[in-house]
């Protein structure tokens, strides 16, 4: 009797330790290792990416929706990534769905007193938003942690593309987006009448983590500021990852993008990421 009550426990202690160590639904584990550079798509010795999960998918207008109570996309539709959110939407979508979870939100928001890093001109908000020590909540991925995910982390066979070096494979871009392929040079009012507009997520080829449409659809936020040799920092929000209304070339994992962080579009979303912990 003692021998089962002891099994039992044991059993009771194991099943107990595997629930508590599940992975997060729609999220994909990214094991460490060493980053892409932002700037070339080239591997560098530093620096080194910690594990981390991010969303197998974008937000979806479901989830947007379940948690902030609104969908602001252009295009609706429940498996449709969420579109026409800036830098600031996100971030308070990323503490929402925390909250809502039960982890600890991994942003400080305050909108009082402005960013004294923030000296956009065109940002009429200027949070001040900073992170929460020890917070096991959803946040925004870095642009280091996107572009080595993007990449396919240790798995990675150096495609141009998410997933592939074939765009008509993995990406969602102005030529595909709508009824008929678009030939000839970019010009917006044949794209309106061909009806472009995103597509439900997974509906392409997965990278090499089984993670999707992080070349094209929508454009996604990432938590650092922009700054380059002209550039100064505290202008513009990085987004990686191209949408359905840009050229290919903007949908390449090395690609990096620049937006005001109130900005919005109907090609711009977002991709959750959590700490391992």
């Amino acid at each position: 009797m003692r021998k089962k009550l002891v099994l039992l426990l044991f059993a009771v202690a194991v099943f107990s330790w595997g629930c508590s160590k599940k992975e997060p639904e729609q999220l994909v584990l990214v094991e460490g290792g060493t980053a892409i550079a932002v700037s070339t798509g080239t591997t560098q010795k530093a620096p080194a990416i910690e594990d981390f999960y991010i969303g197998k998918y974008e937000v979806t207008q479901e989830e947007w929706t379940e948690v902030m109570g609104s969908n602001p996309s252009a295009f609706k539709g429940r498996h449709l990534p969420v579109d026409s959110v800036s830098w600031y939407d996100s971030i308070e979508y990323c503490n929402r769905r925390s909250e809502k979870e039960g982890l600890i939100p991994y942003y400080k928001i305050d909108k009082q007193n402005p960013d004294p890093e923030n000296v956009c001109d065109y940002d009429d908000m200027r949070w001040a938003v900073t992170t929460v020590e020890g917070a096991n909540g959803y946040r925004l991925p870095t642009e280091a942690e996107w572009t080595y995910a993007a990449g396919g982390g240790l798995n990675s066979r150096k495609f141009i593309y998410s997933g592939s070096s074939d765009e008509e494979e993995t990406v969602w871009y102005w030529r595909n987006a709508g009824k008929e392929y678009l030939k000839g040079d970019w010009y917006w009012p044949d794209i309106e009448a061909n009806e472009n507009q995103t597509h439900p997520v997974g509906s392409k080829k997965a990278n090499e983590l089984g993670i999707f449409d992080m070349s094209g659809n929508v454009r996604e936020w990432c938590f650092d500021w922009y700054q380059d040799s002209t550039i100064p920092n505290g202008f513009y929000r990085v987004w990686k990852g191209g949408g359905w209304v840009g050229d290919v070339t903007s949908c390449r994992i090395s690609y990096r993008g620049k937006f005001e962080p109130n900005g919005i579009g109907a090609d711009m979303g977002l991709r959750v990421c959590r700490d391992r912990g």
